[in-house]
């Protein structure tokens, strides 16, 4: 089989080869009803998770409070709040999931980007998207049925502007004749692209283009015929496999051995069931899961306690 790339330092932390790791998604709070966290103690539940051993952290890319979607994120701009991040934190992954490339200008993407790497030591994982809210799109002068041409355009100056002196022509992005570049450039080998979802791409094109697929979470039979897809569009497209990982709403109860029952994108379950589905799905190749608790009743510090100490150690060997 294939091995996965060395990309950059939070790239190879999160994704080793036939390993299931774990992060987190931020903000961790409960807000179950409101789309706004409070972002209380946020710094400091960002450092307690790197502290207990987890791998990652998530940010989200969410420019406006669009009330039907139901969530606002983090509140904070991604990229000035990874800063602030990696100024306070020194191993732990720093991921987005993910940056909408057509509400962006990627030159400005490309700086960021390449900042965060900087500062961050190599920390920064860079899932990028399409975009799936509408009403964002004529909020922005931009074209909603154009955002799968924006998205390749976009990507594409992203990836060209990791090279000295890029030549680039786009219809949506503008064009560079070589004789301007874009600075930094990332201490990385490059900066690791995540595609979320489809993006409006074929299956082929992300397999080809991507350092690795997010996706949503699915049945355990749905979710290995997915990943089954994946895998062999990778065999055929690439020098090297590429990760896959997926995000999981968890809402830990207190017993450790609670069953598991459904909840959407996710599940309510003890500690001792929740290694149990984790393990069933690194069996069938999902390399990382970025835990959700924005509906988690148990008190927080205890719950990131019980995660490090039951469900890390079967998972984080090293």
């Amino acid at each position: 089989m294939l091995e996965f790339e060395e990309i950059s330092n939070g790239y190879n932390r999160v994704f080793q080869q036939n390993e299931l790791s774990i992060g987190l998604v931020v903000p961790i709070e409960h807000y179950p009803s409101s789309p706004m966290p409070a972002m209380t103690d946020h710094l400091q539940r960002v450092q307690e998770a790197e502290q207990l051993g987890f791998k990652s952290i998530w940010l989200r890319d969410i420019p406006f409070n669009v009330p039907s979607f139901g969530d606002a994120g983090q509140l904070f701009d991604p990229f000035t709040y990874l800063g602030f991040l990696a100024g306070h934190t020194s191993e732990i992954a720093l991921g987005v999931a993910s940056i909408a490339l057509p509400l962006h200008h990627p030159v400005h993407l490309a700086k960021s980007a390449a900042t965060i790497d900087h500062i961050s030591g190599g920390r920064l994982i860079l899932g990028v998207a399409s975009g799936d809210r509408p009403n964002e799109y004529p909020s922005m002068g931009l074209p909603f049925e154009q955002r799968g041409e924006m998205f390749r355009e976009a990507f594409d100056f992203i990836r060209l502007a990791q090279e000295d002196f890029p030549t680039y022509n786009s219809t949506h992005f503008g064009s560079m004749d070589g004789t301007i570049d874009v600075l930094p450039k990332p201490i990385s080998k490059r900066i690791p692209l995540l595609i979320t979802g489809h993006s409006q791409q074929s299956l082929e094109w992300n397999a080809k283009n991507g350092d690795g697929w997010m996706s949503y979470p699915k049945d355990l039979f749905s979710q290995n015929t997915t990943i089954a897809q994946w895998r062999k569009h990778i065999e055929t497209s690439g020098e090297h496999n590429k990760p896959f990982m997926q995000p999981l709403y968890v809402e830990l109860q207190r017993d450790d051995h609670s069953k598991a029952q459904p909840i959407p994108l996710g599940l309510r379950t003890g500690p001792n069931q929740l290694v149990d589905y984790l393990l069933k799905l690194r069996e069938i190749g999902v390399n990382h899961v970025a835990i959700n608790l924005r509906f988690n009743k148990l008190e927080m510090d205890k719950t990131l306690e019980v995660l490090s100490e039951i469900v890390l150690p079967n998972f984080h060997k090293t």
